[in-house]
């Protein structure tokens, strides 16, 4: 479990799960145990993107994918590289 988690039993939970949802929407991960064991867990929901996000997300991958693009080097051709590939 990491800093933010913290851990009640079924009983506790239930008398007091106003405030872990509370705490849950604050970012805090709940971890709900019954005779000692992990049975259920509270998290905080993904804040979703928004369309115009989405669409600066895909703009910056396609400039890192065409930045970061392998080369064959000035002689190659993909077909001399088949050819090559063919003969082992």
């Amino acid at each position: 479990m990491d800093a933010r988690s913290t851990e009640f039993s079924v009983a506790d939970a239930k008398a007091r799960f106003s405030e872990l949802i509370a705490r849950a929407e604050a970012g805090e991960e709940i971890t709900i145990k019954r005779h000692g064991k992990p049975v259920a867990r509270l998290v905080p929901e993904k804040r979703k993107l928004t369309i115009e996000e989405r669409r600066q997300a895909h703009r910056d991958w396609v400039a890192y994918r065409d930045k970061h693009k392998p080369t064959l080097g000035p002689d190659l051709t993909i077909k001399q590289l088949i050819e090559e590939g063919r003969r082992f």
